[in-house]
């Protein structure tokens, strides 16, 4: 059954349906009702003559330029050419076709002028898999993500180019072998497909629902940790959690102890410490913390992907044109930054929790380095090297692009919002996080195989999906294979699809 797109009731998970697996979607009857009567107000006010921003006037400090009426027939295809300005290589095609998905149901709300034709043609791209060729870089974030997005409007007229059934193609041959009618773009069309943070939001979109599965795995590493270490469980009881209030540790605290369920640690006859290291106790409380940060943005995120992204935005039940600046992205971005330092901070205590588990000062009786050969072997001696370099690339990849405003187009627009950079940074540093993730699994794992004690039904579940993939290290080889497999393994989900399995929902 088709997604249905209306204006209001796009969620992050529908997003990634359509951007990831292919979706089919619909408008909603009611919005292209809603989108024709818009178009009508302005063909009436282009008719009277009224002077509307990007519609009959040039755009940014040329807003000021009155255009004549066989220029606002010629203005679109300019504005679309000119800002079709982006470099580097394509984005990945669940991007665009985010994006795409995200502007059509703006355009759905019937405030942003365009002809119908434009979003229904969107429509039969995203359903027959055709996706224009965007360049990664070049959108400041404000005045919405104008190079991508004119990549996607070059398509309107039959230009730029597109991926078609896995074949790079010049847009207009893609549109035919595909059956798609070319509308064209008239007055006001080109800049309804351009003038919105769509690109950044997509792609935060689907980092939220990436990074949600991580923070999951992070529970799991941990719990993992924990019983390696002999951790005492009394800073996990979520009793202690709730009398504090912040709903993310609360469901950290249960997710980890879910895990643990059914250990011999349970039992009180092992000894443990009074109180363990921060990077343990504290786990739930720094891993909550990140899910609260996840909270606001994806609350964030789905605003704007149900909102009115657009400048002008046309008010039809008042016969009203409102100019202002809706396609600022800084509403997205900035949340998305403390994600990205979220994720980091994560990572951060992941290698922390490492250390405890392979310095033999700090180990609680393990072998150092997690080796029973040390001296002539080393272990895993290097593996904490390589998630040392991943974080430190997190580390400045965390410092904010929301700070770092440029001025453009002749001082006009002269606060943007750079979010586009943090949506391509944070893709980085989620990369770098399957990683550093995956190793303390694999130190995890090896360090349970010197504990002579049932873990939890979840902590085993999560250890012998590892061992499908990486066995245990016996003595020294190679281990960079290892720790690809370990990257590979965190970013398919399938610890986190094997525990739930046999203990329930982490939340």
């Amino acid at each position: 059954m088709a997604i249905v797109l209306d204006g209001e009731h796009l969620t992050i998970e529908k997003l990634v349906d359509i951007a990831r697996n292919n979706e089919k979607v619909e408008i909603a009857p009611k919005s292209l009702k809603k989108i024709k009567e818009c178009r009508a107000l302005i063909e009436e006010k282009i008719k009277a003559k009224e002077i509307m921003y990007g519609i009959n006037t040039g755009i940014g400090e040329l807003s000021e330029v009155v255009l004549t009426d066989e220029q606002v027939r010629q203005f679109q295809r300019y504005l679309i050419y000119n800002h079709a300005a982006g470099i580097g290589e394509p984005a990945p095609i669940e991007h665009i076709r985010g994006a795409m998905a995200s502007r059509v149901n703006v355009m759905s709300k019937g405030m942003s002028g365009c002809r119908p034709e434009i979003p229904l043609t969107f429509v039969e791209m995203l359903n027959k898999g055709v996706t224009p060729v965007v360049c990664q870089k070049g959108s400041v974030g404000a005045c919405g993500d104008l190079a991508p997005m004119s990549q996607i409007a070059l398509l309107m007229m039959g230009e730029g180019e597109a991926f078609y059934k896995g074949q790079r193609l010049p847009g207009k041959v893609a549109m035919e072998k595909a059956g798609i009618e070319i509308p064209g773009l008239q007055a006001r069309d080109g800049l309804s497909c351009i003038n919105g943070s769509n690109l950044i939001t997509a792609i935060s979109a689907l980092q939220l629902f990436d990074i949600n599965r991580w923070l999951k795995q992070a529970e799991i590493a941990c719990a993992m940790t924990l019983e390696a270490l002999l951790a005492n469980l009394k800073p996990y009881d979520s009793r202690l959690h709730e009398a504090r209030g912040f709903a993310g540790a609360v469901r950290s605290a249960r997710a980890i102890m879910k895990c643990i369920e059914g250990s011999d640690l349970q039992t009180g006859k092992h000894k443990m410490k009074v109180q363990d290291a921060y990077s343990m106790r504290s786990s739930p409380q720094v891993i909550g913390a990140a899910h609260d940060a996840l909270t606001h943005a994806r609350k964030q995120v789905e605003i704007e992907l149900n909102g009115a992204g657009d400048n002008p935005v046309f008010f039809p039940e008042y016969k009203l044109t409102i100019t202002g600046a809706n396609f600022q992205g800084t509403p997205v971005s900035l949340p998305m930054e403390m994600v990205g330092a979220a994720v980091t901070m994560v990572c951060v205590l992941s290698e922390r929790r490492l250390n405890r588990m392979t310095n033999p000062n700090l180990s609680v009786g393990l072998p150092a380095f997690l080796t029973k050969g040390a001296g002539m072997f080393s272990g895993l001696m290097l593996s904490q090297y390589t998630a040392d370099t991943l974080i430190v690339e997190q580390r400045i990849l965390s410092a904010p692009a929301a700070t770092m405003s440029i001025p453009a187009a002749a001082d006009q627009e002269d606060f943007v919002s750079m979010g586009m950079n943090t949506a391509l940074k944070n893709l980085q540093i989620i990369d770098n996080a399957y990683g550093i993730l995956g190793i303390e699994f694999m130190a995890a794992a090896q360090a349970l195989d010197f504990r002579e004690f049932n873990p939890g039904k979840g902590v085993a579940t999560a250890k012998k999906t590892i061992r499908k993939h990486v066995a245990h290290l016996d003595e020294d080889r190679p281990l960079y294979d290892d720790h690809n497999k370990m990257k590979e393994l965190v970013k398919s989900c399938q610890i986190l699809d094997a525990v739930e399995k046999a203990v329930g929902s982490l939340g």
